[in-house]
């Protein structure tokens, strides 16, 4: 069963606020688009949007909605983290939600970023001793964070791509 055309550009209006998303933190990004393509999809039977697509269009979600974890671990990893010090991150990162959550003007996600950031600070401080190795993981790990956006950005935008190619072709 195909959509209405009316359905299909409300689903792109929603795609729209996930492409924003993916820069603005306070706006659901690539897993919001995911969303709203598989309500599409479900909708619509798969009738345009063929299985094996959906399936691609599902990893890339995946990937896109968990970019800014992988690659921020990475960029710690690379600037000489421990894994302890990535295992405190993911600690400061749910506390800093959690606190940003509380705190309506700081939000979930400054808190993530800042708790993260803060975890890796802390650990490698403790565990090498020196501020220098610290702040080189902390800024590792920011690098990565940065470089996600970019990621998610260009995810977002593959999936924006494939769901208008499949609703159009038909």
């Amino acid at each position: 069963m195909v959509l209405p055309v009316w359905a299909f550009w409300m689903a792109i209006l929603f795609l729209v606020v996930g492409l924003f998303g993916v820069i603005l933190p306070a706006v659901p990004g690539a897993g919001f688009m995911w969303i709203v393509i598989a309500v599409y999809a479900i909708a619509e039977r798969f009738a345009t949007i063929d299985p094996l697509s959906f399936v691609v269009l599902t990893l890339l979600g995946l990937a896109g909605a968990t970019a800014d974890i992988w690659l921020s671990w990475l960029g710690a990893k690379v600037a000489g983290a421990s894994l302890r010090s990535t295992l405190y991150s993911l600690a400061g990162a749910l506390l800093g939600g959690l606190i940003g959550l509380l705190f309506v003007g700081l939000g979930a996600i400054p808190g993530v970023l800042i708790g993260s950031v803060l975890g890796v600070l802390v650990s490698e401080y403790r565990e090498r001793g020196e501020w220098k190795a610290a702040w080189r993981a902390s800024l590792g790990l920011m690098v990565g964070f940065t470089l996600s956006i970019v990621i998610q950005l260009g995810i977002s935008l593959a999936m924006f791509a494939i769901f208008v190619w499949q609703v159009l072709r038909g």
